[in-house]
């Protein structure tokens, strides 16, 4: 994106959950502008007695969240209340999901619009407990604490999850020889299914944008833009030479289009387009 933050040196912060995907990229970027990182550990008592800046809450479940349900409050609401209520923060990012607007169907989604969310769905364990963690920032935020709604984040094919990195693995594999018939893969989803996909960089820039100079509470950190998966299919097979195949049959898409209108208009957001970013992976991974 545009309006790369300029001087971090020696600025502090405080990463939660800097092993994950996304905390660990926050952590090298801070780290290589000069920034001071703290990164604890689970269960640093640390957290409690030193000033943490500002930080960035990356504490979090995604793919296993039904299986550890516990863990997910814990993550998502528990530490998050103890943080806000006793540490020492600058300001803080807390990292939900626009996930949270699923439910409302094919809409404009804004950063305004009301929530629908049914505690009778396994699913939405997920949701909810994001949703409380964000009702804290609100509440207890102190006008200093920040909801970043992350979109479907991505780097490349050695992200250890999700569907656009397996796929990536899939065609890089399959691609292809000279002479020799375009392999076929078969992919069970919907060739109407829609993600906004949104590349890591970007939102490591906006989180840190964010947590400098956030004037609102909430903002989606997304491309704004939905790519289908006949789109994408038909990207990857063009690109690697193979045949992309969905095996469930297509319908109207219910995907939300999520809105970016406050980050472009704050902090000049201009994140990278998913078919941008393909094109530039093509000519590093043939």
């Amino acid at each position: 994106m545009s309006g790369v933050v300029e001087g971090l040196e020696g600025r502090v912060f405080t990463v939660l959950g800097a092993a994950g995907f996304v905390g660990q990229r926050v952590v090298s970027r801070l780290r290589a502008a000069g920034a001071e990182v703290f990164a604890p550990a689970r269960g640093d008592p640390a957290l409690w007695t030193r000033p943490l800046g500002h930080v960035v809450y990356a504490a979090g479940l995604t793919a296993d969240y039904l299986v550890r349900p516990f863990d997910t409050v814990e993550a998502h609401v528990g530490l998050l209340a103890r943080v806000l209520k006793e540490a020492q923060w600058e300001s803080l990012v807390y990292l939900s999901s626009t996930r949270l607007y699923d439910s409302l169907g094919a809409v404009d989604a804004h950063e305004a619009l009301p929530l629908r969310l049914d505690p009778g769905q396994p699913r939405h364990l997920y949701d909810l407990s994001k949703a409380l963690g964000e009702s804290l920032c609100h509440t207890q935020g102190q006008g200093r604490a920040r909801v970043a709604r992350l979109a479907c984040v991505y780097e490349g094919a050695q992200d250890a999850d999700g569907f656009l990195p397996s796929l990536l693995r899939q065609v890089m594999a399959a691609g292809a020889q000279p002479g020799a018939p375009r392999p076929a893969i078969e992919v069970p989803s919907s060739p109407s299914f829609e993600r906004d996909y949104v590349h890591v960089s970007d939102v490591v820039e906006g989180l840190v944008h964010l947590a400098l100079r956030g004037q609102h509470t909430i903002y989606n950190l997304a491309s704004g833009e939905n790519t289908s998966n006949a789109s994408l299919f038909d990207g990857l097979g063009r690109r690697w030479a193979c045949e992309l195949r969905a095996t469930l049959p297509a319908g109207p898409s219910e995907a939300p289009r999520i809105r970016i209108d406050r980050m472009r208009e704050e902090f000049g957001w201009r994140p990278k387009g998913l078919h941008s970013v393909l094109d530039a992976m093509k000519e590093t991974c043939p």
